[in-house]
């Protein structure tokens, strides 16, 4: 009995041995082939890693191209709303320009015709403005075109 377990013991024991042989010369095989798989694995994950960071980059330029497209529209239509509003400013100051001479020759429409028959009312402002003056010289011209200088020196 005792020779029948210690067989089947030792049996046991050598199946287990070739098995273990067996697994070693199984993993001596299979290790480099698992490095090769891995490696090509790797490799296409650095590619596809590779290509997404360039569709990013392109992304990123197109977008930023974009940008500066949509940064240049918007100068040039400043610049025009610019332009208009510096043209409409113009015609209105002119238009108001305008105005206002014809008011200014209105009024001296009005003035020259009240001073048409008034020559007393002339002379009185003219001797006024004499009285009020301050020292000034005033020449008269004479028959010739020519001024009497310093007639006579107010003040004196």
């Amino acid at each position: 009995m005792y020779q029948n377990r210690d067989a089947l013991a030792l049996g046991t024991l050598a199946v287990l041995g070739a098995v273990f042989i067996l697994l070693i010369l199984l993993a001596f095989w299979a290790w480099p082939k698992y490095k090769v798989y891995k490696l090509e694995l790797d490799g296409i994950a650095a590619l596809k890693e590779a290509e997404w960071s360039k569709q990013i980059l392109i992304e990123e330029a197109k977008a930023r191209e974009q940008a500066s497209l949509m940064q240049a529209k918007a100068k040039v239509t400043l610049a025009e709303a610019e332009g208009k509003a510096k043209l409409v400013k113009a015609k209105a100051e002119g238009a108001a320009d305008i105005e206002r001479a014809k008011a200014a020759a209105e009024a001296n429409r009005i003035i020259g015709e009240s001073l048409k028959d008034n020559e007393q009312y002339l002379r009185y402002v003219w001797i006024k403005g004499l009285q009020d003056g301050k020292g000034e010289r005033i020449y008269i011209p004479t028959e010739a075109g020519l001024p009497i200088l310093e007639a006579g020196k107010a003040g004196k």
